[in-house]
């Protein structure tokens, strides 16, 4: 009987320790593409380089403005981690890649159940060609997502004013 992990927990554990490197004060993430079991690039979410990090600052923006959590990134100082892993990779390698993601509180280290790439981010994994998304949502549990879903459902548009047919996706 094998008793290893799990590739899927095994990759979401890498992930889960790159994380530790974020600078930002809410929300720890960490992010790794796979493809072919080889690891091609990581990233986790802070500020472009260069830029003095939240957590050297001292304060988040967002948090003294008192903005609701993935409501207007725009005022965000950090880069988020999936961005940072897909910038850190050519696009040739992770074709047909799956991206491993998790997320934590920054203050209390609480695993972040409802983990999820927000809408800019999909938009990058999509052009990028990852062909699936794997985020934890419990120490061993997690869901896996199929980026085409994400083209067919697209978050940007509206249902009540927009149906797409299948043709038209493909175009």
């Amino acid at each position: 009987m094998d008793n290893r992990t799990s590739k899927e927990n095994y990759y979401l554990d890498i992930a889960d320790a790159v994380l530790k490197r974020s600078t930002c004060l809410r929300r720890h993430y960490g992010a790794i593409i796979v493809r072919n079991d080889e690891i091609l690039s990581t990233g986790y979410n802070g500020a472009p380089r260069g830029r003095r990090n939240c957590s050297d600052l001292g304060f988040c923006n967002r948090e003294a403005l008192n903005i609701p959590s993935g409501e207007r990134y725009e005022l965000c100082r950090s880069v988020h981690a999936e961005t940072n892993a897909i910038i850190s990779a050519a696009r040739r390698d992770i074709l047909g890649g799956t991206m491993y993601l998790v997320g934590r509180d920054a203050k209390t280290g609480e695993l972040l159940k409802d983990t999820t790439p927000c809408s800019m981010c999909r938009r990058l994994i999509i052009n990028a060609g990852i062909s699936q998304v794997i985020t934890r949502i419990g120490e061993n549990e997690y869901t896996t997502t199929n980026v085409r879903d994400w083209v067919f459902n697209d978050d940007s548009l509206d249902p009540q004013y927009v149906e797409l047919s299948d043709a038209q996706v493909e175009a």
